[in-house]
């Protein structure tokens, strides 16, 4: 059954990003979206650019981390109301023409959070990050002890009992894993994904994203979080007994 949609904005982390953000942000504030963009400490134009435009933006004085970024966006959200949050890259990687149907999703599966998957276009990948990140899904399913698509993405709804996690101590990259185990087994909420195309090529900046110190703290994260919350084997054969859920075009049809 469908349910009523919460009051929910976009939150657009970002460092030196002047080259798309202006596109970024305005595509979404076509959508009538309330947009909050967090600078993270960028030394380009980024900040003029995004202060020029009708948005809420929050700024660091020193880079601090994706982690951090989130975090401060996640209590902004917080104090001005909002519910839930649609969280995209400033890069041009994510879409805005991808949001309704995440919203969709959402309004769907109300206890869930909803992850755009880079399942489309797979080949535009670089192999490296592929790889990267089929290890990712395959350790953060098990510590969700469920299925995940794409645990990697940036594009996410966090509905409002994700949100309350804003405090996970931790950092960089490793929060959004942090986040999905948390809100999985701390939460109880469900994790759902919405096909997007995988977008590597054109003008993107050069990715934060390290394929290998940021794999091995987001692995290191995980295991950790395997062992904490025990039952190790059950957890592993929950992950692995059904494919991942995922929403397709078609009537809003789940497949795996």
């Amino acid at each position: 059954m469908n349910a009523a949609v919460p009051r929910w904005c976009v939150l657009i982390p970002c460092l030196n990003e002047e080259a798309a953000i202006r596109q970024v942000v305005e595509s979404v504030l076509a959508l009538g979206a309330p947009v909050i963009v967090i600078d993270d400490g960028s030394d380009d134009r980024t900040p003029e650019i995004v202060g020029a435009l009708p948005v809420t933006l929050l700024r660091h004085a020193t880079r601090r981390g994706k982690g951090e970024a989130l975090r401060h966006g996640f209590r902004e959200a917080l104090r001005q109301g909002f519910e839930a949050v649609l969280t995209m890259d400033g890069d041009g990687q994510h879409l805005a023409s991808d949001i309704p149907r995440i919203v969709a999703a959402a309004r769907r599966y109300p206890e869930h959070i909803v992850i755009g998957a880079r399942l489309l276009d797979r080949a535009q990948q670089p192999k490296g990050r592929r790889r990267a990140n089929a290890v990712a899904d395959w350790g953060i399913s098990w510590a969700c002890a469920q299925p995940i698509a794409d645990t990697q993405s940036g594009q996410r709804w966090y509905p409002r009992a994700a949100l309350d996690l804003v405090e996970l101590p931790a950092e960089h990259f490793v929060f959004e894993a942090a986040l999905l185990i948390s809100a999985t087994r701390e939460k109880h909420l469900g994790v759902v994904s919405v096909p997007i195309a995988s977008r590597y090529h054109g003008e993107f900046r050069h990715s934060h994203f390290s394929p290998v110190r940021d794999v091995v703290r987001i692995t290191a994260f995980t295991i950790g979080q395997v062992v904490r919350h025990g039952h190790i084997v059950r957890s592993y054969r929950r992950s692995r007994a059904t494919p991942p859920l995922i929403v397709r075009d078609e009537a809003d049809r789940p497949a795996g």
